[in-house]
């Protein structure tokens, strides 16, 4: 059986790898703006400097895959969703952000926070869907670190233009990458494990320790295999 996933999980490399080839390269969010030829819709795959494939073959390994409008009536936009994650470059407080608005920045903020002893002050009012200005004036450089970790993170991303809704194509490919490359299901057998120091070991999400991603949802489900057929035919 582990076999058999590790050959998916080449395969699935192998389609990320065409992918980057179309895409001309990954990009970095910290040199990505909204003038560059976004498609409306699509999901998202990030890469950490550091953490490398080890078991499935060479490179990169993927960390952090997401999508977007799985909402009906939703309007949210590929670039919207990633310039969530990439937080400002202008204004009052350029280079920070908001990971109340952001998931991945909540979850990379509590890893950095409990690496590198961030102050008790903003551990206690971290997270939340909202918090008063002068909580928000006090984590500015909090989040300009994550800003930092976030936008140094290489990335691409694939066209899957669908309706928003819980059952569009972008859900479907999103749910089924994370499931197959997630090692929580795998913890005596990992595929690809993160190195020790990798960051995210230090994230309050005890799903993002043990899957080695930066996801929390579909980490602990079983993939269907049809989906590569499909993510082939996409690509």
């Amino acid at each position: 059986m582990l076999n058999e996933v590790v050959r998916n999980i080449q395969l699935f490399y192998q389609l990320l790898d065409e992918l980057e080839r179309k895409n001309g390269g990954k990009c970095r969010l910290k040199d990505c703006d909204g003038y560059m030829a976004w498609p409306e819709r699509g999901v998202y795959f990030f890469f950490e400097p550091g953490e490398v494939r080890t078991t499935s073959g060479e490179g990169l390994r993927c960390v952090r895959i997401g999508t977007h409008a799985l909402k009906k009536n939703s309007n949210t936009t590929l670039w919207k969703r990633l310039r969530q994650h990439r937080g400002t470059t202008a204004g009052r407080n350029p280079g920070s952000g908001n990971h109340r608005g952001s998931v991945f920045r909540h979850h990379v903020g509590t890893a950095l926070m409990k690496r590198d002893d961030w102050p008790k002050e903003i551990e206690r009012n971290w997270g939340g869907s909202n918090a008063a200005r002068s909580i928000k004036k006090t984590e500015v450089p909090y989040e300009r670190a994550i800003s930092e970790y976030i936008g140094s993170m290489p990335f691409i991303w694939l066209e899957i233009e669908d309706e928003p809704g819980p059952k569009s194509l972008r859900g479907y490919i999103e749910r089924n990458i994370i499931a197959l490359l997630s090692n929580y299901q795998r913890t005596h057998n990992p595929v690809d494990p993160p190195r020790p120091n990798w960051l995210g070991l230090w994230a309050q999400n005890e799903k993002i320790r043990k899957s080695g991603l930066w996801n929390v949802n579909h980490v602990d489900e079983n993939f269907d295999q049809q989906f590569l057929d499909i993510l082939k035919t996409l690509i």
